[in-house]
């Protein structure tokens, strides 16, 4: 097995025990990434990883005590900040915009001795759920090239599966993480909202946005969570007393009470997943867990309420592009007004102009206390409804996505796309933590998702919980 293949752990263990080099590492994942350029995971690639990682093998040659993730490459998602390095978005109005600072996420790998490999691609200002809004192209899935690998962080679990990177940071704000993870078969972890810093995340929609993690197994992820997480006085929303446990790996499924939303199995799940998902409560509940179906009725309204709030954010937040500051600007224009509406027009992408197009209008006088108001009112009864279930369960289980990874250019409308992420969004919407993992294969042999959602601040025991299920289910799929 080559080095970009092993986990983190098992790296890890290699490098303390002197059995390969930060560098080996680090060229082993470059020439999988120069492999793998079909599937265009990455934007930019670091130029100093290979220096980075010579700075650890420094280190080891000291016999220095090293820190947590030292000479492990992790790829970043275009929308993070790193600083000399240009952050995209996906978009053309950042195209070439180079990042001054460091993000708090990246500024606290870079401390745990994480080799940043490079920028993953995705969709359009997270705008999307194929990565395949991004100016530079579609992100392509790993396990079959014909299909996509999900979005919005679509670059950064395709990199992970097709072991170009060891770990990724990915965001998710209606379930971006979690979704590309189920496409391509990673495990992909939405913390609680507020206890991973956005300080240098670009904003789309920021009370519901969280940078997430990406791996290939429970351990991993956590791992990474457990670096990432942790107050920052940059940003407020930050929860000051949280800290990440260690995984408890003496847990196991018995005694674990499982909610099954009716709502997340309707009509609109498709076969495949529906017996995916089934076979996988059917193991945990052979195992010990009691597994109850449940009513949730509020969650009808969670994907409107979810996108008129998130587009409202979005039209908010993205105002900031507007030809003067940084970023694109429209050539010969005359007046101001030609500047802002040229270098927005022409900047921004189809799926990012129609949600500002959304967001304003559900802001304007006469709809806001229609659309906007009604759906921040939605999004606080679905986040009370959740968690009168999560008193007397220790998760809830879902499908992550109705239907199995759909092929690159399938003609799916918007309003289609919008609705099928019903089983994500309420995660977002109430702040809880939620975890993707793989849970079987479709008629392609193609990876299918399920999703675990836990209660408030209570990250490590979901993740705890999902590893258990990993070690039943047999891992990667």
């Amino acid at each position: 097995m080559r080095l970009c293949e092993k986990n983190a752990s098992e790296l890890i263990s290699m490098l303390r025990k002197k059995e390969c080099s930060a560098r080996e590492i680090t060229e082993d994942v470059l020439k999988r990434i120069d492999k793998t350029r079909n599937l265009n995971t990455y934007i930019s690639i670091n130029e100093n990883a290979l220096k980075n990682a010579d700075s650890i093998d420094a280190l080891i040659a000291e016999g220095c005590e090293l820190p947590i993730l030292a000479g492990i490459p992790v790829a970043v998602k275009d929308n993070i900040s790193v600083k000399g390095m240009k952050m995209t978005c996906g978009s053309k109005m950042l195209q070439n915009y180079v990042a001054p600072y460091d993000s708090e996420a990246a500024d606290r790998l870079k401390k745990a001795g994480a080799v940043l490999i490079g920028k993953t691609n995705m969709d359009e200002f997270g705008m999307g759920s194929a990565s395949d809004t991004s100016v530079f192209g579609a992100v392509r899935n790993p396990v079959n090239a014909d299909f996509s690998a999900g979005g919005s962080s679509g670059g950064s679990a395709a990199a992970v599966r097709s072991c170009s990177a060891v770990l990724a940071l990915g965001s998710d704000t209606g379930g971006s993480v979690r979704q590309p993870s189920a496409f391509c078969g990673t495990v992909g972890f939405k913390p609680t909202y507020g206890t991973v810093s956005r300080y240098g995340l670009t904003a789309f929609a920021s009370s519901l946005e969280q940078i997430g993690s990406i791996g290939r197994n429970c351990a991993d992820t956590a791992l990474l969570q457990r670096v990432i997480c942790g107050y920052d006085s940059k940003d407020a929303v930050t929860a000051k007393y949280f800290s990440f446990s260690p995984l408890d790996e003496n847990l196991k499924m018995n005694g674990i009470r499982a909610a099954v939303p009716r709502e997340l199995f309707s009509e609109n799940i498709s076969d495949e997943v529906k017996t995916a998902v089934e076979t996988a409560l059917k193991l945990i509940e052979k195992n010990g867990a009691a597994v109850e179906f449940v009513d949730i009725p509020s969650l009808d309204y969670a994907v409107n309420a979810y996108y008129i709030i998130s587009s409202a954010e979005a039209s908010s937040n993205l105002s900031r592009f507007d030809g003067v500051r940084f970023g694109y600007r429209a050539e010969n224009c005359t007046t101001l007004s030609e500047l802002y509406e040229r270098s927005r027009s022409e900047g921004f992408g189809k799926e990012v102009k129609r949600r500002i197009m959304l967001g304003t209008f559900v802001l304007t006088d006469g709809c806001f206390e229609a659309y906007y108001k009604r759906a921040v009112l939605a999004a606080k009864r679905i986040t009370a409804d959740i968690s009168d279930i999560l008193e007397n369960y220790d998760i809830i289980v879902s499908p992550v996505y109705p239907t199995p990874p759909f092929l690159l250019g399938d003609k799916i409308s918007p309003l289609q796309r919008y609705a099928a992420d019903i089983c994500t969004v309420s995660a977002n919407l109430s702040g809880l933590p939620a975890v993707s993992l793989p849970c079987g294969k479709s008629r392609n042999e193609l990876p299918i998702g399920i999703q675990f959602m836990g209660r408030r601040f209570a990250d490590s025991r979901l993740l705890s919980i999902a590893a258990a299920f990993e070690k039943l289910n047999g891992g990667l799929c």
